[in-house]
């Protein structure tokens, strides 16, 4: 008998309700179309509304819930909009945040994967041709390290208040998120219809971010760490770069990289200008995993936020969420073949649609509708 595969819709916030809307239309669509052993259910937490009816942003036995979901689509959290609606019930990021923090750390989802790949059709802000052919991932550390929430405010409120905030990295998560991105690195190269050139000839490179020169403790466990781990992959082209070079060479030539692993905050600033090399947040996906614990359910959720100066205009981009979506199918296909083929069919579906321009959310939640009902 099949096992019936479970996925938790989570709307969020601002405009996190209009794309997740559409998400869940077209997912809908494919488990009819697919005959995907797949049950929906979506859940009004987190979000402002529940905060303000419950005093609190989810149940407290909401991350316990959702254990029991083979995977997470995430809409958006953060101010509900519209901006321009001073009376609107808006909680601070320290709240209204911290359910994607507890889910990532409370799930130990220590993997943040970012595709950043150029389509046709999508905005262009580089006027090198070379950059059309962008196609990195971004494996962020997920949890730990900048944001592992240590530290403090001593005298606050009075002018001699210090304010602390450590940076904790160990060990083990160095180890298994570096492992990672080696791994990754080697399915892409075998993955690929062309191969793409390396130094010594080789298809796969794996690019370390760290500012060692400034942070120089977490900065050598990582160089170590990486160090160590390469010699174990002797197919993998590897280099390293401190953040700020990174950040320009992300806009010089960002055709040079593959994949890069870099530390929370590092790996966070980066996705977001890889997200613009790409057409922008809007079309940007990304997937919180623990690799190592097939068990687990992985998040999956745009890049961009909940966007609250066009929350309720119909102006949010739905297709960052449908690729979330499809990276979201990509990790079940190994439980079912049919899954795998109804995510390959978003894939083409939302490359092809991107050749429209964007016309409102709705609207383009029906093209997308209307191209996957002709077949």
């Amino acid at each position: 008998m099949t096992e019936t595969l479970k996925i938790a819709l989570l709307p969020g916030d601002g405009i996190g309700p209009e794309v997740m809307t559409v998400a869940a239309e077209i997912l809908a669509e494919l488990v009819s179309r697919f005959q995907l052993p797949v049950e929906l259910q979506s859940f009004p937490w987190p979000s402002h509304d529940w905060h303000q009816q419950h005093g609190e942003m989810m149940p407290a036995d909401g991350v316990d819930l959702l254990r029991g979901f083979d995977a997470i689509l995430l809409g958006a959290l953060g101010d509900p909009g519209p901006i321009d609606d001073p009376q609107r019930y808006v909680l601070s990021d320290s709240i209204s945040l911290a359910p994607l923090l507890a889910l990532r750390k409370e799930l130990n989802l220590w993997a943040c994967e970012r595709p950043a790949r150029w389509l046709p059709g999508a905005p262009q802000y580089l006027a090198d041709s070379r950059a059309n052919d962008v196609d990195m991932l971004v494996i962020r550390e997920n949890s730990e390290g900048e944001y592992s929430n240590q530290g403090g405010r001593l005298r606050a409120g009075t002018p001699s208040e210090v304010a602390t905030q450590v940076e904790v990295f160990t060990a083990g998560a160095t180890e298994r998120l570096i492992r990672h991105a080696f791994e990754r690195a080697r399915q892409r190269a075998a993955q690929r219809h062309s191969p793409r050139q390396f130094k010594g000839d080789k298809h796969a490179q794996v690019c370390l971010i760290t500012k060692r020169n400034a942070q120089p403790f977490w900065g050598d466990l990582y160089t170590e760490t990486f160090a160590r781990i390469a010699r174990e992959y002797p197919d993998v082209d590897t280099h390293h770069e401190l953040v700020d070079a990174a950040c320009m060479k992300f806009v010089q030539c960002p055709w040079r990289f593959d994949v890069v692993v870099a530390s929370n905050l590092h790996g966070d600033i980066l996705t977001d200008l890889a997200a613009v090399l790409c057409g922008g947040p809007g079309l940007a996906p990304s997937a919180n995993l623990n690799p190592a614990d097939e068990r687990i359910p992985a998040l999956f959720e745009p890049v961009h936020g909940s966007a609250p100066d066009i929350a309720g205009r119909n102006m949010a981009d739905p297709r960052a969420t449908l690729m979330s979506l499809a990276m979201l199918l990509d990790h079940l296909a190994p439980k079912h073949p049919a899954i795998g083929n109804a995510a390959q069919h978003l894939h083409d579906l939302i490359a092809e649609d991107m050749k429209h321009a964007f016309s409102g959310t709705r609207e383009t939640g029906q093209r997308l509708s209307q191209r996957l009902a002709a077949g």
